[in-house]
């Protein structure tokens, strides 16, 4: 490709910006060639963002396609997560560049669903990603990610967990470790070191991000996540109500207090749709999410209403995502995993940049 063609590539680039972290398009620019009159122009994201590349490409394809030389454009996407810088003490887990808390200062208020909601949108827009479960009185993750009951953990080598593949995610959890109707009765110090556990001794296979279901509250399991794993953020799941919201407050700050940035707030039970007439209303209260992120500047990731398909679908084995991958609460939950990626990104920006996992608009 010629000088000029290039600069003319990057010129119509630079007029379309990535809309998570409004950097123009010609800063992702891998390269590009011509062949059979058909120019294919490279661009590499530093998050995943499979979702938006059919519409990138509708916008972008069309100009490329009037340069000379060219009578058809494609645009092609992939990704590359960049490896955080890590504080010092604390060690990267292998296999996993980021790991992110999905955390709720007490509960009932979704916390679990939306972890895994979010994780398998993150796997939707083309990142390789797991979950781990520390929810180690209440372990919900098998269930919800339709493990078949009696499913155990496997071990290549004796020493470490291979992770279950649920849904396309690598998934480590205490319900895969015990019997489902046996509660786990143990004291504070017991709890922190099976989160170590889980979260250091499992055979995690090239991750993007590691999303933990952590136990409400900020108890041993939390503080000892929070001060001896390489936390890239955390994610607070609340509703509007003021109960709820003064939990989420302790969260937020126990996270501040152990330096791991807050990436945003997500509230759950927003608004209540009727399914027979149409009729919103804000059962919990309206506006405390969005309240929240601003008293503490952080992002309101966003908000998901009170509907009962959510809450079947997590109990039937199949989340939202992937069982209406095309529904209005599947693109929420992908836009959220979106802009929790693109912070991962801003982040990192400048770092060093690990294997590429593609990401085609094919």
């Amino acid at each position: 490709m010629t000088h000029d063609i290039q600069g003319a590539v990057l010129k119509i680039l630079a007029d379309f910006n990535d809309p998570y972290l409004d950097t123009p398009l010609s800063e992702y620019f891998d390269g590009a060639d011509i062949a059979d009159a058909t120019l294919t122009v490279r661009l590499t994201f530093p998050y995943a963002m499979g979702g938006l590349v059919r519409k990138l490409a509708s916008n972008v394809e069309p100009l490329l396609a009037k340069l000379p030389g060219a009578s058809k454009a494609r645009l092609r996407v992939r990704h590359q997560f960049a490896m955080p810088q890590r504080a010092e003490g604390k060690a990267a887990v292998p296999g996993v560049k980021h790991v992110v808390a999905v955390a709720s200062g007490k509960g009932g208020v979704g916390k679990s669903t939306t972890c895994a909601n979010l994780a398998l949108a993150m796997a939707a827009e083309g990142a390789r990603v797991g979950v781990m479960d520390a929810d180690i009185y209440g372990p919900s993750q098998p269930m919800m990610l339709g493990v078949p009951d009696g499913t155990r953990p496997g071990t290549t080598d004796g020493k470490h967990f291979d992770p279950v593949i649920a849904q396309g995610l690598q998934l480590n959890s205490m319900g895969l470790l015990s019997n489902a109707n046996t509660p786990v009765a143990w004291r504070g110090p017991m709890v922190a070191g099976a989160v170590q556990q889980l979260l250091t001794q499992t055979r995690w296979d090239d991750l993007d991000v590691l999303f933990v279901d952590m136990p409400p509250g900020t108890g041993d399991a939390q503080l000892t996540l929070s001060q001896q794993a390489p936390l890239s953020g955390s994610v607070i799941v609340t509703t509007p109500q003021d109960i709820a919201l003064l939990d989420a407050r302790k969260g937020i700050e126990m996270f501040r207090q152990v330096n791991v940035p807050v990436l945003g707030v997500v509230e759950n039970m927003s608004v209540h749709i009727c399914s027979k007439c149409g009729h919103s209303e804000a059962l919990f209260g309206a506006g405390g999410g969005e309240s929240i992120a601003d008293e503490y500047q952080t992002e309101l990731l966003g908000q998901m209403p009170l509907a009962l398909a959510i809450r079947e679908r997590a109990d039937g084995g199949s989340p939202t995502v992937v069982s209406e991958p095309d529904g209005e609460h599947a693109k929420l939950y992908r836009d959220m995993a979106r802009r929790v990626g693109s912070m991962l990104a801003a982040a990192t920006q400048g770092g060093p940049k690990g294997p590429v996992f593609s990401v085609t608009d094919d």
